[in-house]
């Protein structure tokens, strides 16, 4: 079933404004815990890892971003 482009529009602030800050909080952790586990790993590896985990997140949500900054497809014209 398709969003409605509302929905789409109100799914994407409540992932910008609360899913983005908890993966970053998740990933900074991972980060920190392998770091503990492992030791200090060299600067360009975790470069790598971050950018990687910056694209990550947004693979999912990809279908629900399409769009959304576009004009209401569903609104009436403007005479």
């Amino acid at each position: 079933m398709a969003l409605s482009y509302r929905a789409r529009r109100i799914w994407t602030y409540l992932i910008l404004l609360v899913g983005l800050p908890v993966y970053v909080v998740a990933a900074v952790s991972l980060i920190n815990w392998i770091e503990g586990e492992y030791g200090r790993a060299p600067v360009w590896l975790q470069l790598i890892v971050y950018v990687a985990l910056g694209f990550l997140w947004a693979l999912p949500f990809r279908s629900v971003f399409r769009g959304v900054a576009r004009d209401d497809p569903d609104r009436p014209p403007r005479p």
